[in-house]
């Protein structure tokens, strides 16, 4: 579905939440937890521990980076897949 989102079949109002996430580069904790299917609570406890990084916007509303989520993903990659039969 997204590589007919891609191609212009599909219209701009039926992305998800996720796929518009995706394409953000800093994401609110929400969106940070959806993308990576963890609780709101995780995305702050990892940022804390400085697993994933962010940023405080305003009067302490955090904002988490995009490249940490990807690079969080990279570095805790178990192994890749075997596709071939």
């Amino acid at each position: 579905m997204w590589r007919e989102r891609q191609r212009g079949l599909l219209p701009l109002t039926s992305l998800t939440q996720k796929e518009i996430a995706m394409n953000k580069q800093l994401l609110r904790v929400g969106e940070a937890a959806d993308v990576l299917a963890v609780s709101r609570w995780t995305i702050y406890r990892w940022v804390e521990d400085g697993r994933l990084e962010g940023t405080k916007i305003g009067r302490g509303s955090l904002r988490v980076f995009r490249a940490s989520l990807d690079r969080l993903v990279q570095r805790n990659k178990t192994h890749e897949l075997n596709l071939t039969v």
